[in-house]
């Protein structure tokens, strides 16, 4: 008798566990990247993110990640989604900038929320749903699925001690900060990451902007540009997301979406933590290697903030998503504020000059 108790046991239990895994489709997806995979915190989310899927759905749920250029271009991830010539890719939001404005706003907003601030409002201040209804238009369903630390402001091959210095600059950047530098009269370029040391090197580019100081390191910018201004006011958090083809993701049950959902989620939280563990290091080393940091004086970073204010309003005046954005993003960041000062000890609190 306890033997035969035993075996319908098991026998349920194995029943059990494959009604539950077989609720996952078996789904087989083609994820081209925007960044390399060795980019530590930015290119290496969604390798990881894709692993835990697999490992969850028992290989069910494949989302096999690609490098850069190997399907579609680097920049590419929004339109090729959109016409559903990948099923999914995984990128900065913000590439799309001259196509959708708005998606900016999401990949960074210059002296908007910080990391933390920014996961906030997305999963219990409206963000999530305002993406959506951003980019459903274009047969889109984007998933948060990374977020960073700050970026640094840039790598110049001079001291950038005043305003004045940034007329005429060549200088590479992306999104909304772009714009906004464009306003002083530089010279803004976008390029992929895997161009820029050599349109450093060569002279193309009198600086760039890229990312955290450990991708930096990594591109090798300290080897042609010795200056290092910090902190980065047009990128106080840099978001990654998965974007999925509208049809794909509605072809999907509720369980499969759950688990790609909850996967970049877990993304987020570690790409977080890891961006955070890491730069203090490799500032230290970057002072070994001959270069200066430097912290951008107040009256320079009130300057990029007038700046700012002045692209967001004819920003907002013509384009009615963006503003319904930036407003619920301003609304959230003037809420938080007091418990931002009072809540966490100063920043310079302990830090010796």
């Amino acid at each position: 008798m306890k033997k035969s108790l035993l075996a319908a046991a098991v026998s349920f239990s194995l029943v059990t566990s494959t009604a539950v895994m077989a609720e996952f489709d078996r789904v087989r997806w083609q994820v081209p990247m925007g960044f390399p995979s060795t980019l530590t915190a930015l290119g290496d989310t969604m390798p990881e993110v894709s692993r835990m899927v697999d490992e969850m759905s028992d290989g069910r749920v494949t989302l096999q990640t690609f490098e850069p250029g190997a399907l579609i271009p680097a920049l590419g991830a929004f339109e090729n989604v959109s016409n559903g010539n990948v099923p999914a890719a995984y990128s900065w939001m913000g590439y799309e900038w001259g196509q959708l404005p708005v998606a900016a706003l999401f990949g960074a907003t210059p002296f908007g929320l910080e990391s933390q601030e920014f996961l906030a409002w997305m999963n219990f201040h409206g963000g999530d749903e305002l993406l959506k209804e951003a980019f459903a238009p274009y047969n889109v369903y984007p998933i948060h699925c990374g977020t960073i630390s700050p970026e640094a402001a840039g790598w110049f091959r001079e001291e950038m001690d005043s305003v004045d210095k940034f007329e005429g600059l060549k200088f590479r950047a992306a999104g909304v900060g772009g714009e906004i530098m464009a306003e002083f009269g530089m010279s803004v370029t976008l390029l992929p990451g895997g161009e820029l040391y050599q349109a450093l090197e060569t002279g193309v580019l009198d600086g760039t902007e890229f990312s955290l100081p450990t991708v930096d390191e990594q591109l090798g910018f300290y080897q042609v540009a010795k200056h290092y201004y910090l902190p980065g006011w047009h990128q106080p958090s840099t978001n990654q997301f998965l974007y999925v083809n509208m049809d794909e993701w509605n072809g999907l049950n509720a369980q499969t979406q759950a688990l790609i959902e909850n996967a970049c989620m877990a993304g987020n939280a570690m790409a977080l933590a890891k961006a955070e563990a890491l730069q203090g290091a490799v500032l230290e080393s970057f002072k070994e290697k001959g270069v200066t940091l430097h912290q951008y004086p107040e009256d320079v970073l009130e300057a990029f903030e007038e700046a700012t204010d002045r692209v967001m309003a004819r920003r907002s005046e013509s384009d009615p998503m963006f503003a319904k954005v930036y407003e619920s993003m301003k609304a959230f960041q003037a809420e938080h504020r007091t418990w931002k000062h009072l809540g966490y000890l100063p920043r310079d609190w302990g830090v010796e000059d």
